[in-house]
C-alpha cells in the first residue's frame, strides 16, 4: 500500500515536470515569436495579459488551497451546473493548487521576464536609452504588477473562495464535464 502512494506521488511529479517543461516551450516560443514579430503595442498587450493568467490562476490555487467543500454539495444537489467540478476541484487541492500557484504562476513569471527582456531591447533601440536602464525599469514594472496582483487577489480570494471555485468549475463544466457515472 505505501509503495503504492509512493508511485503515484512519484508519477505526479513526474507528471508535473513534462507538464511544465512542455508548457514553457510551448508558450515561451510562441511568446517570443509574437513579440519580435509584432508591433510593440501588442507586445505590451500580450505581456498584461499574461501577467493577468499568472494572477487568475494564483487567486484560483489560493481559493482552493482554503476551501471547504461543503458549499458546494448543495449546489450539485441542485443540480448547477459546475459544482461537481468544484467539488472536485477542491477534493484535489493540493494538485490543484501545484498546478494552479507553480506550473502557470511560474510559467506566466518566466514567460513575462523573457517577453519584458524583449521589449527592453526594443525600447532601447527606440529611444537610444542604455538597455540595462530599460530592462531594471521593465523588470521592476513587472515584478511590481505581479506581485502586487497576486497579493490583491490572496486577499480577495480568502473572502469570495466559494464564488472563485464554483466560478472556475462552471469554466470547466463547459470545456470539460465530468462525465455521469453509469448504474452498471
Amino acid at each position: 500500500m505505501k509503495k503504492n502512494k509512493k508511485n503515484s506521488k512519484d508519477n505526479w511529479l513526474w507528471q508535473a515536470f513534462l507538464v511544465t517543461f512542455i508548457l514553457s516551450l510551448v508558450f515561451g516560443s510562441i511568446s517570443n515569436t509574437v513579440v519580435v514579430k509584432l508591433n510593440m503595442v501588442f507586445a505590451i498587450i500580450l505581456l498584461i495579459v499574461i501577467i493577468l493568467i499568472g494572477i487568475v490562476f494564483d487567486l484560483i490555487g489560493m481559493s482552493v488551497a482554503s476551501a471547504d467543500e461543503a458549499p458546494f454539495h448543495a449546489k450539485a444537489a441542485k443540480k448547477h451546473k459546475g459544482a461537481k467540478e468544484a467539488i472536485q476541484l477542491v477534493r484535489n487541492s493540493s494538485k490543484v493548487s501545484n498546478i494552479c500557484n507553480d506550473v502557470v504562476g511560474d510559467i506566466c513569471g518566466i514567460i513575462s521576464g523573457s517577453i519584458g527582456a524583449l521589449l527592453s531591447v526594443n525600447i532601447s533601440n527606440i529611444t537610444n536609452i542604455d538597455v540595462i536602464i530599460v530592462g531594471l525599469i521593465m523588470s521592476a514594472i513587472i515584478a511590481s504588477i505581479t506581485v502586487g496582483g497576486k497579493a490583491i487577489g490572496k486577499k480577495y480570494a480568502s473572502k469570495k473562495w466559494i464564488d472563485i471555485i464554483y466560478f472556475s468549475g462552471s469554466v470547466i463544466h463547459y470545456i470539460h464535464p465530468l462525465k455521469k457515472k453509469s448504474n452498471r
